[in-house]
Order: structure tokens, then C-alpha cells, then sequence
């Protein structure tokens, strides 16, 4: 069995609880995918990325849903090694990788940004968006999974003064008709990292020229890995912290919250809280 043939088969034989299923539930849940689709999977070189790919494969292989793939990366202005470590991994996994090339790198370099990171991953977003229009793309696939998603949760909450998540799949604001889904939404990082680690692979973590050794390691220094760390730390104590997370935005009881916001509106609890029809008075306040 040749190396492609065997990355394939570890997704839908050992990883199938782990990878596989988690994929398709949230392929199916959250109605990501459908018939006559034309879906760009962007892949920036990481380990979540490609993975994402190999699985979009899979069900478009398998599967009854009948839609077209498009596997893209976008060149900032990777260093050699990087672009080389990516064309080389599309090649062990079998993808048919097409790579666009941006100045991205140079843009944000040459710019007087007090937070690069978020311009560039701006930027990277415009690119990307365009580029799907361009190849007559009306989705674009994203890696973002399950852990993504809570400590993303978590930041808006303790960072951001809010309460929301990363969606499974949303519009474009900037670009009509075009959709952005994350299928590997359930999929637990753990799994991505034996998977990886199963089948002998590496990836790179971080391609961007300002991060010192950033190509092989992760420097732990952002907001998002502190999250990471905070639940690991809590997960040792209950088990189900990770999940909890991840449901409780699943299962959002507005009777329990004072202030919400709807398409840009804010309402107040107190909206509807003197309406007769919304409360029934008690024996016990009747009797005061």
C-alpha cells in the first residue's frame, strides 16, 4: 500500500471515531455541504489544513453529495523552506495543490501597524475571498476545529467583553454569494496531532517571516495559548470542561441573559419583562 493510500485508510479505519466521524456530523449537522457546491479548501501549510483536505477528499469520494473541490494556498512571501515543506506535503498526501502568490509580507512589513498579525490575517482573508470568486468558488473550507472554537469562546469573553464563538459556517459580509464553512469543527486537536503523528508527517505551524523559529515550534506567547492552557488546566480536574464549553454555545438560554444583541440590535431583558404574558405572579408575592 502506497504512503497515500495508507493516510487515507488511517482516517477512515483507526481515526474513524476520532477524525471521521465528528467530519461527517458536522458536515451533516450543521448543513455544510451541498449538492452543486464548488469549494475552495484553503490550506495554509499546517497541520489542520491539510488534514481538512485529505477529509474533503474522502466525502466527496464517498459521499452522495455531488460537489467540486479546489485545494489553494496563498503565498504571503514564504521563505523558501516553507513554500518548499508545503508543495512537498501536497505531494505526500496527494492533493492537487494550486499556490497564488500576494505580498501580504512585505505590505505588513513596510506598514506602521501596532497589531501586524491581525492586518495581515485581514489582508489574508481578502486575498482568499477574492481568489475563490475569481475560480467560481461559492465556498471556502477552512482547518478550524473543535479546540478553535472554544477557546475562541473563552478570548470574546475574556478579552473581547462578549459572549460568542466561532460559527460552523457563515456569509461573507464583502462578497455576495460566498460562504465560509469549517467541517473539521468537531474534530479535537489531540486527534489532528496523533493522526499527524501516526502517519509520520510534519507540518508547519507558523510561516510568518517576523516570528523568530517560527517554522517548526509554536512560541506559545498569544492570547489563544493561554486558553489553551487555562483549559488543559481545568480538563484535569473535570474531564468535560472542553465539552461543556462547546455545548453551553449550543445551548444559549436568553430567559438567563440581561443584554443580547441581533443583527447589530441590542435588546435588554427588560424588553418584554413587564408583559403579563411573559411571567406569572406567585403565591408568595401575591401574599407581600
Amino acid at each position: 500500500m502506497d504512503k497515500i493510500k495508507e493516510i487515507e485508510r488511517s482516517i477512515i479505519k483507526p481515526y474513524r471515531k476520532a477524525i471521521w466521524r465528528p467530519f461527517c456530523k458536522a458536515v451533516t449537522e450543521y448543513e455544510l455541504i451541498q449538492d452543486g457546491d464548488s469549494i475552495m479548501v484553503c490550506i495554509s501549510g499546517g497541520k489542520d489544513s491539510f488534514l481538512l483536505a485529505k477529509c474533503m477528499q474522502e466525502i466527496q469520494r464517498h459521499g452522495k453529495v455531488k460537489f467540486d473541490l479546489h485545494f489553494v494556498c496563498m503565498d504571503p512571501g514564504y521563505n523558501e523552506f516553507n513554500r518548499s515543506m508545503i508543495e512537498d506535503n501536497a505531494k505526500t498526501l496527494g492533493i492537487p495543490l494550486e499556490i497564488f502568490e500576494t505580498d501580504i509580507f512585505d505590505s505588513v512589513a513596510g506598514g506602521a501597524f501596532k497589531q501586524p498579525c491581525y492586518f495581515c490575517a485581514k489582508m489574508r482573508r481578502g486575498y482568499l475571498y477574492k481568489h475563490a470568486q475569481t475560480i467560481g468558488c461559492n465556498k471556502i473550507a477552512l482547518g478550524h476545529h473543535f479546540d478553535d472554537v472554544i477557546e475562541t469562546t473563552l478570548l470574546s469573553m475574556f478579552y473581547g467583553s462578549e459572549v460568542k464563538t466561532m460559527m460552523p459556517k457563515l456569509h461573507s459580509d464583502h462578497y455576495a454569494g460566498l460562504e465560509v464553512i469549517r467541517p473539521l469543527f468537531k474534530v479535537r486537536e489531540e486527534a489532528i496531532i496523533k493522526w499527524r503523528e501516526a502517519n509520520e508527517l510534519t507540518f508547519i505551524n507558523c510561516a510568518c517571516r517576523f516570528t523568530e523559529g517560527c517554522s517548526l515550534i509554536d512560541d506559545g506567547s498569544s492570547k489563544r495559548k493561554e486558553m489553551k492552557t487555562l483549559i488543559k488546566r481545568m480538563s484535569a480536574r473535570n474531564p468535560k470542561v472542553a465539552e461543556n464549553i462547546f455545548i453551553a454555545m449550543h445551548n444559549v438560554n436568553l430567559d438567563c441573559v440581561i443584554d443580547y444583541k441581533k443583527d447589530g440590535v441590542k435588546h435588554s431583558f427588560l424588553e418584554d419583562y413587564y408583559d403579563p404574558e411573559n411571567y406569572e405572579v406567585t403565591e408568595e408575592i401575591e401574599r407581600f
